[in-house]
């Protein structure tokens, strides 16, 4: 039996690790894909303390070393289920049952994609799902941000201040985000609207160089070219296999605070998984370490 089992090895759940182990709690982190989590597809990273730059997959690799090094042990298996008792609880895989005091749940979420043919070849290349990330190696650069939703329209804004031209390209005859960031982005010279309006294709070598567009309305496709494009269309959330031992928003996020705290005692949410405002590596890694300590507390009161 373990003291923390941790879903997930993301920043979140690897700083969990990493403060539950200096704690001299025994941890299992399970994982169902790669070590390092959604932060590995970025190829760069200027935003988190302690590096200028360092890349996605470096920054991953570094924390797995450190939690591994730490004395936790790493398993891929995918999370099917939790099974709560009194005195431990039992996680579900697809290749195994694992048994643990608490259990901190860092699943993380996913950008939600257009699910074109070579979106994921040109992340990093031109395809972006993060303007706070990447907005900065797009100065004086054309770019379009995909989606009329609040998200997007934020976008749009931090994107307008340094981006040479924003184009915001969505799919309905209007945006679905707050009239105040419309009128902000109708206010600068440097943005323009293109309403019913999808991506059909993207287009270039190595580097994304233009989009294939379709005007729903006429039927007509034609050539839109672009540096970059930020994609602002939602998040999506796994957090199906923990719907019985948490409470899940209506947009499927666990209902968790800063304190990682959910409605069944010894199980913690951290990070993109859980509801919160911002969802960036360092919050999350917050979140990691503000889950271990509460689990670790939740432990000891049990020996």
């Amino acid at each position: 039996m373990y003291d923390i089992i941790i879903i997930g090895a993301g920043p979140a759940g690897l700083t969990a690790a990493i403060y539950a182990r200096r704690a001299n709690k025994s941890v299992l982190v399970l994982e169902k894909e790669s070590f390092g989590g959604q932060i590995t597809y970025s190829p760069k990273v200027e935003n988190y303390p302690g590096f200028n730059e360092i890349s996605g997959a470096e920054l991953g690799e570094k924390l797995v070393d450190q939690a591994l090094n730490l004395g936790a042990e790493i398993e891929l298996d995918t999370v099917t289920g939790i099974r709560n008792a009194e005195a431990y609880k039992t996680v579900i895989g697809e290749h195994g049952q694992y048994v643990g005091v608490s259990v901190i749940i860092a699943a993380g979420s996913r950008h939600r994609q257009l699910g074109l043919p070579r979106e994921n070849e040109f992340i990093g290349n031109g395809v972006s799902y993060c303007a706070l990330c990447d907005g900065a190696f797009y100065k004086d650069r054309t770019i379009a941000v995909i989606g009329g939703g609040n998200t997007a329209l934020q976008d749009a804004v931090l994107l307008s201040d340094t981006c040479g031209h924003v184009t915001i390209i969505q799919n309905l005859a209007f945006c679905t985000g707050e009239q105040r960031l419309i009128d902000m982005l109708k206010a600068r010279s440097n943005v323009d609207f293109m309403f019913n309006t999808v991506v059909d294709e993207l287009e270039g070598d190595e580097e994304l160089k233009s989009l294939m567009l379709n005007d729903t309305e006429s039927g007509k496709t034609f050539r839109f070219p672009v540096d970059g494009i930020f994609v602002a269309i939602g998040q999506q959330p796994e957090n199906g296999p923990f719907k019985s031992v948490c409470r899940l928003s209506e947009n499927g996020y666990i209902v968790s605070g800063e304190d990682t705290v959910t409605g069944t005692d010894g199980i913690f949410a951290a990070g993109d998984c859980r509801t919160k405002t911002v969802r960036q590596v360092v919050t999350a890694s917050g979140d990691g370490a503000a889950a271990a300590l509460a689990a670790c507390r939740y432990v000891d009161s049990k020996k």
